[in-house]
């Protein structure tokens, strides 16, 4: 019988698929891309203050990531908003702020306990600051609601979901004969296929990816910004996402993920690299131009996050409360900062960097 996309897919296969998921193409890409997250783990074990990454990338990821659901912010506003959390901000920057939030859980959860549909279940729940579970009310679909066109229909019935769940959690942990990269492919259709929730399912599922690398060891912290090539791929992705629940067209789609990887983790790579680069020089700069307040932790607070607090100093134990906006008044004088006053709160702008972040390119101008 064909597939029809109306009715629900509950003879979804388990896994681990039925067809040759390690073919030779398949198995030179993985080596590729495991090769690149190797670079960049390196490129990351560099950077002194390993909160310069684990706050900023993440956020560009957040904010790629939610915009694939049409959920559309700036990284700036993200930025402004990580800042201080009670600053107003539209419901759109919020709930990508949670996405943020959602992977710096489940990145913590992992020291206690592997991938599990409960990691899946929490992590939606942050993202979309409700208290619910896997969806039991039938009528999910993934199609254009105003017109009614029907582009896949989910599985159906809380016992089949969850039955669907364990399956997929045990190849998660378990079918560790299969190459770990090929498994994220793997997993990360079954869950998109599975649609366990009645939305938030593919920023859930990938949180899970990024998750899902640091549990295997290929990541040490969560800043491969995988969403972006999805987001700039985003026709091609759910093309071969239906090519596998369709014609269960497996090698496909595993080559576009593992290529995501790859290209991915070299683009975050340089990016770590001119960030590194950037340091350095504001490093220098400062300590060369306002000697008297420079210190090391100075400059790296500045670089935990574009947007900077005086209370981001007196949290660090840098200063106290006036010798902190001492500093800061004192980067904004040589230009490595802007003073901005949003409400009642001052926020200090360290502009090269959330240009270097926001940019493609990793170019910057030097200071003068």
């Amino acid at each position: 019988m064909p597939f029809d996309r109306s009715r629900p897919f509950n003879d979804l296969p388990p896994l681990p698929p039925q067809a040759d998921i390690e073919s030779r193409p398949v198995l030179r890409a993985a080596i590729a891309a495991a090769r690149m997250l190797a670079e960049l783990k390196q490129a990351g074990e560099l950077v002194p203050n390993q909160a310069v990454l684990t706050n900023t990338i993440p956020l560009l990821e957040a904010q790629v990531s939610s915009e694939i659901e049409n959920i559309v912010t700036t990284s700036d506003k993200l930025f402004r908003l990580a800042s201080n959390e009670k600053l107003a901000s539209d419901p759109a920057t919020k709930e990508a702020l949670r996405y943020r939030t959602a992977l710096n859980h489940g990145f913590k959860a992992l020291r206690k306990r592997p991938l599990s549909t409960n990691t899946a279940v929490a992590i939606f729940r942050t993202i979309r600051n409700v208290d619910v579970d896997i969806r039991e009310t039938p009528g999910t679909f993934i199609g254009n609601s105003r017109t009614k066109k029907i582009l896949y229909t989910p599985p159906e019935g809380p016992d089949r979901i969850r039955t669907m769940l364990a399956n997929w959690e045990r190849f998660i942990n378990e079918a560790t004969e299969i190459d770990p990269l090929i498994r994220l492919a793997v997993m990360h259709y079954q869950f998109e296929a599975i649609h366990p929730f009645t939305d938030g399912n593919g920023r859930t599922g990938r949180v899970l990816n990024i998750l899902f690398l640091i549990q295997q060891g290929l990541l040490e912290i969560p800043v491969l910004y995988l969403s972006r090539y999805f987001l700039r791929n985003r026709p091609r992705y759910y093309r071969l996402l239906w090519g596998v629940t369709e014609e269960r067209a497996w090698e496909p789609w595993i080559l576009f993920m593992l290529e995501a990887v790859e290209k991915t983790a070299q683009w975050t790579t340089k990016k770590v690299r001119a960030i590194r680069h950037l340091l350095e020089e504001t490093t220098a700069f400062v300590r060369a131009r306002q000697p008297k307040v420079y210190s090391r932790e100075l400059v790296e607070m500045t670089f935990v996050q574009p947007y900077c607090r005086i209370g981001n100093l007196t949290d660090a134990g840098i200063a106290k409360r006036q010798t902190a906006s001492v500093y800061l008044k004192a980067l904004v004088d040589i230009g490595v900062l802007e003073e901005e006053k949003v409400g009642r709160e001052k926020l200090f702008l360290h502009p090269k960097f959330l240009r270097l972040l926001t940019a493609d390119d990793n170019r910057f101008e030097p200071y003068t």
